[in-house]
């Protein structure tokens, strides 16, 4: 009799499970049926989008490469973040080498320091970073806005890498120094390698932060041929005479299929990584 209750209560669980898991995934995939179906949509306003279009067209594509700068955007986007993704994986990989693995005054008050920069969204220093670059010419720069990106995510990406790293053996960098290899040298030859999950999924994450970035190059770039997708896609819909809602998702679509194709071929480095980071930091 206790097992066939146990059973039941069993059933009810896995049912409610299956229906909040059904839940959730309604809640996410419509919003995306949404957006893809408006894409196809004629006309250009919110009362011909929907997850199903009843008259199908390319019209919209075909309008997104002819009549905006959408390639100028994608390729502005994507030089940021290429520089992001560079910057962020050199830089992480060797500030969480140096915390992990020398020892030196004032070493636990700089991770403390990174440990509460974290904490902070880098919106909230958007003013001071606006006059940092008025002082020093970088507005209206695409390289500038990259650095920002870099700094903004290197100490969440340093602690990443530090976790990573402290568990890593330290046998191996010992071993190579009886041999007398430098340090630079065992981090170069040995530790790095040993990082390639972490900085897979430094990479891919780095890589894809400055497509969805809105508020910082809204601040900093201020002519037209600088604007990233995100400030040209948003100004399809703010227009005062005229919101394309129909092409500004279509441009959502092109821009999301190259980042969704790039999460579905790396997967398993990605989920490698997060679990390494999990478990080791």
């Amino acid at each position: 009799m206790a097992s066939a209750n146990q059973r039941a209560r069993d059933r009810v669980t896995t049912a409610l499970l299956h229906l909040q898991l059904l839940a959730v995934a309604v809640v996410v995939v419509f919003p995306l049926l949404w957006v893809v179906g408006s894409s196809f949509g004629p006309g250009g306003g919110l009362a011909n989008a929907g997850p199903i279009p009843a008259d199908a067209t390319l019209d919209n594509y075909a309008e997104l490469f002819t009549q905006t700068d959408y390639g100028r955007w994608y390729l502005n986007s994507l030089y940021v973040a290429v520089l992001n993704m560079a910057g962020s994986v050199a830089l992480s990989a060797l500030c969480g080498w140096v915390f992990a693995r020398i020892r030196f005054r004032g070493r636990k008050a700089s991770m403390l320091g990174i440990l509460i920069l974290q904490m902070f969204p880098s919106f909230l220093t958007a003013i001071a970073v606006y006059m940092l670059f008025l002082n020093f010419g970088l507005l209206d720069s695409l390289t500038g806005l990259a650095l920002v990106s870099i700094a903004a995510a290197l100490p969440y990406n340093t602690w990443l890498m530090k976790g990573y790293t402290d568990n890593l053996p330290a046998s191996l960098d010992e071993a190579a120094a009886l041999d007398g290899a430098g340090r630079l040298t065992i981090f170069r030859k040995i530790v790095l390698p040993l990082m390639r999950p972490m900085l897979t999924f430094v990479a891919i994450t780095s890589f894809t932060a400055p497509w969805m970035d809105f508020i910082l190059p809204r601040l900093l770039l201020q002519s037209s041929d600088k604007q990233t997708v995100a400030i040209g896609l948003f100004q399809l819909i703010t227009d005062q005479y005229a919101n394309d809602f129909t092409t500004f998702a279509a441009g959502a679509v092109v821009l999301a299929v190259p980042i969704t194709i790039l999460y579905i071929v790396l997967q398993r480095h990605l989920v490698t990584g997060a679990m390494a980071g999990a478990e080791k930091g």
